[in-house]
C-alpha cells in the first residue's frame, strides 16, 4: 500500500524493533512487521518532505527534505516569499526531527535547516560520546539564499572555505534535548577533487557473471530462472563512459560504519573514504574515481571492513540501463578491497538480466544480508527488481537468487530500496509500496546459512549506517560453514560427512553429554586446520563448535 496523488513516490526504509518505516516524497508510513507475512499499517503520516529518506535512532527518527516546495508546517499550500529575494521563512530544506515513541501518533520535534537542503542523512554514532548522536547531511543541490538562511552562500570556488558547496554539515543531536539539535561542523570535504582511474572496458558479457549464467541456465534462485540475459559472445569491447567525474561539490550518499571508524561517500563522481572515529570532525581520507562509473550513488562496506563496494545510479534513477545493448560495466557497482587507507579496484557488478527499454534500471539502495563467512547483499534496481549477489570474492562477484519486478503500468515504479532486516527482505516500491520477500535455499545458498542469517537479530536498521554482524553460537552457524566448504571443496568429502554426523549426534545429546561431544569434535578440527584446502573456513568452522560447546 501507498500514498496516491501528485508526489506520491516511494524512497527510502528505515526499520525499528517490529516497524518498518517506509519514506515517500508525501510523508512516511510505519508498518507494523511483528509478522512479515502481513505487513500492518500503523500510521500514514502526511508530510511533504521531498526525498523523505528516513533513518531512525531509539525513539528518533530523522527525515531528508531538500525540494524548495516542502513547507515548516507539513502542509501543501504555496510559500509565501519575498517580492525582492524569493525568500520564505515558511521553507523547509533540511532535516526533520521525529519523536517515534509513540508510533502511532508521531510527533514533529524540529525543523533544523539547511543552506542547501538534504537529499539523504547518515546517523553516525560514536563510542565516545554516549550522550549524543550525529547526522551527516549530505546534499548537492541549489543554495537557498542568505537572506532565508543567514550563512549560506553559492560559491562555486572550490578554494572558498565560506561556500555552502563542497561540504557536508555535521548535526550533533543531545538525546535528551532533541529539540537542541544544532549544525556542529560543515568541513569542506570536497574541495580539490580531481582525476580518475581509467579502466579498459571489458567485453559486456564476461563482466559480474560467474555463477548467474549458470544460474539462469538452470533455474537457480527462481524455478525455470530469470529469462535471458545480455546480448554476448563475441561482443567488441565497449568505450569507456565518456562523461564521469561530475557533480563532486556535494555526496549523494555517506555510509558510516562505527565500529570500524569509517564511512563511505559516494560523492557526484568520487567515491570517499572518511574517518569518523571523531564523528563531529571528520576526515578525508581516500578519493577513487572510475571511467566506467557516471554517478556514484552510495556505498556498502565488508562486514569485517576489508572491502568496499560503491554503487552507480547512472542517469539519476530516471532511464532503462538494463537493456540488452548497456554493458554490464555501467549502471552497477564497482568492488574495491581496502587494506588500510588505501582502495583497489577490482571489479565491477550488475544485475545481469536484460531488461525492455520501458523498464527504468539502474542500480540503488541495497544492504547485506548476514550469511556468515560470506559478503551477499540484496539490492534495488528499480524496474529490474532486485538482486541477490555473493562478492566474497571481490573479483568474481555473482548473482545468487533475484525477483524481477517487470515495467510499471501506467506511470513510474520500481524498487527504490531492498534490505534485509531480521530475517527477511523488504522493498519499498515507488508506486505501490511494501514488499516482503523470504529467501529460500538453492546451489549456491543453504538453509543453514539462510537460518544462521536469521538468527542475527538488530534492534534497529538504516542502510547508511552499518552495524557489525555477530552470529550467536547455533548448529545452523557451524553447519553453514560445513556448506560453505562443501561447495568450495575446502575440506574432504569425508571429513564433512564425519563432521555432520557428529553435529548431528551431539544436537540429539544434552547437558554435559552435548558440550563433551562438541569439545571433542572441536579439538579433532585443529588437525583439519592445516591440511585443509580452506584454511580459514575450517578455523570458522572450529570456533563455532566451540561456541555451542560453550568454550
Amino acid at each position: 500500500t501507498g500514498f496516491t496523488g501528485p508526489g506520491s513516490t516511494g524512497s527510502d526504509i528505515a526499520f525499528t524493533g517490529n516497524y518498518a518505516i517506509m519514506g515517500n516524497y508525501l510523508g512516511f508510513q510505519a508498518f507494523d512487521i511483528s509478522n512479515p507475512t502481513n505487513p500492518r499499517l500503523v500510521v500514514g503520516y502526511l508530510c511533504p518532505t521531498s526525498q523523505g529518506d528516513p533513518t531512525v535512532y531509539r525513539n528518533l527518527m530523522f527525515v531528508s527534505g531538500e525540494n524548495p516546495s516542502n513547507r515548516t508546517d507539513c502542509g501543501s499550500a504555496p510559500l509565501t516569499t519575498d517580492s525582492t529575494t524569493g525568500a520564505s521563512m515558511e521553507r523547509f530544506r533540511g532535516i526533520r526531527i521525529f519523536d517515534i515513541s509513540d508510533m502511532a501518533h508521531p510527533r514533529l520535534i524540529k525543523n533544523l535547516q539547511t543552506c542547501r537542503g538534504s537529499h539523504t542523512n547518515t546517523l553516525v554514532t560514536d563510542p565516545d560520546d554516549r550522550d549524543n548522536v550525529y547526522v551527516y547531511v549530505s546534499g548537492y543541490s541549489s543554495v537557498r539564499s542568505d537572506a532565508e538562511l543567514a550563512g549560506c552562500k553559492a560559491s562555486n570556488d572550490p578554494a572558498d572555505k565560506s561556500s555552502s558547496q563542497y561540504r557536508i554539515e555535521v548535526i550533533q543531536v543531545p538525546l535528551a534535548h532533541p529539540e537542541q539539535a544544532r549544525v556542529v561542523n560543515a568541513p569542506h570535504l570536497l574541495a580539490d577533487l580531481a582525476g580518475r582511474t581509467v579502466h579498459a572496458a571489458p567485453t559486456a558479457d564476461t563482466v559480474g557473471r560467474g555463477a548467474a549464467a549458470a544460474a539462469r541456465a538452470g533455474g537457480a534462485g527462481r524455478a525455470g530462472g530469470r529469462a535471458g540475459g545480455r546480448a554476448g559472445g563475441g561482443r567488441a569491447a565497449v568505450a569507456p563512459n565518456p562523461t564521469p567525474g561530475v557533480g563532486q561539490n556535494g555526496c549523494h550518499d555517506i555510509t558510516s560504519y562505527p565500529a570500524i571508524g569509517l564511512a563511505g561517500g559516494a560523492c557526484g563522481g568520487y567515491g570517499l573514504l572518511f574517518d569518523i572515529t571523531d564523528a563531529k570532525n571528520p576526515r578525508r581520507l581516500t578519493v577513487v574515481s572510475d571511467s566506467n562509473m557516471s554517478f556514484w550513488h552510495s556505498a556498502t562496506f565488508s562486514n569485517d571492513g576489508d572491502k568496499v563496494l560503491f554503487s552507480d545510479e547512472w542517469g539519476g534513477g530516471s532511464q532503462p540501463r538494463c537493456k540488452a545493448t548497456d554493458p554490464l560495466i555501467w549502471g552497477g557497482n564497482a568492488i574495491f578491497t581496502l587494506q588500510g587507507t588505501k582502495l583497489d579496484f577490482k571489479s565491477y557488478y550488475k544485475m545481469p538480466a536484460a531488461q525492455t527499454a520501458q523498464e527504468t534500471c539502474t542500480a540503488h539502495n541495497g544492504s547485506l544480508i548476514p550469511v556468515p563467512g560470506r559478503e551477499i547483499m540484496v539490492q534495488a534496481f528499480y524496474q529490474g527488481g532486485i538482486t541477490v549477489f555473493d562478492w566474497t570474492d571481490p573479483a568474481n562477484p555473482f548473482e545468487i537468487a533475484f525477483f524481477d519486478r517487470g515495467p510499471a503500468v501506467g506511470g513510474s515504479g520500481g524498487f527504490w530500496s531492498a534490505y534485509w532486516y531480521n530475517g527477511y527482505l523488504y522493498g519499498n516500491d515507488e508506486g505501490r509500496g511494501i514488499d516482503v520477500w523470504e529467501l529460500t535455499p538453492n546451489a549456491y545458498l543453504s538453509q543453514n546459512e539462510i537460518d544462521a542469517a536469521k538468527s542475527v537479530k538488530l534492534p534497529y536498521f538504516n542502510a547508511q549506517e552499518q552495524q557489525r554482524f555477530v552470529w550467536p553460537a547455533t548448529f545452523a552457524l557451524a553447519r553453514s560453514y560445513l556448506d560453505q566448504l562443501e561447495r568450495n571443496n575446502g575440506l574432504s568429502a569425508s571429513r564433512i560427512a564425519a563432521v555432520r554426523s557428529e553435529l548431528t549426534a551431539a544436537e540429539s545429546a544434552s547437558g554435559s553429554a552435548r558440550s563433551s561431544r562438541l569439545s571433542a569434535l572441536a579439538a579433532s578440527l585443529t588437525s583439519d586446520i592445516a591440511s585443509a584446502r580452506d584454511h580459514g573456513r575450517t578455523q570458522r568452522l572450529q570456533a563455532a563448535i566451540q561456541g555451542l560447546a560453550g568454550m
